[in-house]
């Protein structure tokens, strides 16, 4: 008689938590693939944010968070006037790194974030649509300059299972 294998059970918390950190993996796959010359460049119509002062947002609004959640340790805020590409990314992967930290503490204790309802996995939505959204304004806004992000890696943003 053959032996039935049984799959571990699934674990929801460390499923939630591989997929912020893919989620994090793809905003700094696409600053890292955006061409320079979209960097910097000017709205359209000179109406909106420069790409650079996008992606300091979404460290900067991440290190909000981190502040109203009481964290101990708060990245660097950036400034979107000078930051480059590489202290993007690297900023992003630092404050990534500190919101998993909130995320499983929250997910093994009562699943309860400080200021935010209705609950951890709430958040968790919460801080994938707000990155996003934001990929698209960056993906929007480089096109839109005429400096667009190559088609591989506009495809390798949907690429999940590969990040």
């Amino acid at each position: 008689m053959a032996v039935k294998k049984t799959a571990p059970p699934f674990a929801l918390a460390e499923a939630l938590l591989n997929a912020y950190a893919t989620n994090n993996r793809i905003t700094t796959y696409l600053i890292e693939n955006l061409p320079d010359e979209a960097w910097r460049a000017e709205p359209p119509a000179g109406k909106g944010r420069q790409v650079a002062a996008v992606a300091s947002h979404m460290h900067n609004v991440r290190r909000m968070w981190l502040k109203a959640v009481g964290a101990k340790k708060i990245p660097q805020e950036l400034d979107r006037a000078t930051v480059t590409k590489k202290e993007a990314v690297s900023a992003l992967n630092e404050s990534w790194k500190a919101l998993e930290g909130v995320l499983r503490q929250a997910i093994e204790l009562d699943g309860r974030i400080k200021g935010f309802k209705p609950d951890a996995v709430g958040f968790f939505g919460y801080l994938i649509s707000h990155d996003a959204h934001h990929r698209g304004q960056i993906s929007m806004l480089a096109r839109q300059a005429g400096h667009p992000i190559s088609q591989s890696a506009m495809f390798g943003m949907w690429e999940w299972g590969k990040r």
